[in-house]
């Protein structure tokens, strides 16, 4: 029985860790004032017919805090990088040189830098959710665990670990949305 428990914790602490890099990834989508290349992470740009993801055809690149270069594998494509930036909604205006697109990152104002916060805030929010119902699951398998003749004592010894596996996980993720948040609120 308590290798089952062990497969039990393993089970939902790699559940947690799916949730916590989840939200580290919509984290990284949040821009934070500074000019970072993973802002342009889920662009498209049509490859010769195919839509393909702007790394695998361009060097994305930053020369400064508010400034980012994207160098085209194949000079022809600066159009195409340009309007697929265009069309992924970043709120970018791409500015083409010949050589590369240079796109400047405008400061945020005070009223983004709210919004941005309440919506780390939220996908923070979502990674809980998603820890609690792990949570649930697994204590639900202890339950069956429990029908199957593991013993009262052994049960609630084993939900109480996964409870502290739980308030562990939330407080990781409190952590990300406090860096987060200094993040932002930083100018």
């Amino acid at each position: 029985m308590t290798e089952d428990l062990q497969l039990i914790y393993e089970e939902f602490k790699s559940a947690n860790q799916k949730s916590l890099l989840h939200l580290e990834n919509e984290l990284m989508k949040i821009r934070a004032g500074k000019a970072t290349p993973s802002m342009l992470h889920g662009v498209m740009v049509d490859y010769y017919g195919s839509p393909t993801p702007i790394q695998q055809v361009a060097n994305i690149s930053t020369v400064d805090a508010r400034t980012i270069t994207v160098q085209p594998w194949e000079k022809p494509m600066l159009s195409e990088i340009s309007k697929g930036i265009i069309n992924s909604n970043l709120g970018f205006a791409p500015q083409n040189n010949g050589e590369v697109l240079i796109i400047s990152i405008p400061p945020l104002t005070e009223e983004r830098r709210k919004e941005l916060v309440k919506k780390s805030k939220s996908e923070g929010e979502h990674a809980k959710v998603g820890v609690r119902n792990n949570r649930k699951d697994s204590i639900d398998m202890i339950k069956d665990l429990k029908n199957d003749g593991l013993s009262e004592d052994m049960s609630k010894d084993a939900e109480s670990e996964i409870q502290n596996i739980t308030n562990s996980y939330v407080k990781k993720v409190d952590d990300l949305l406090e860096q987060k948040e200094k993040e932002i609120m930083t100018i």
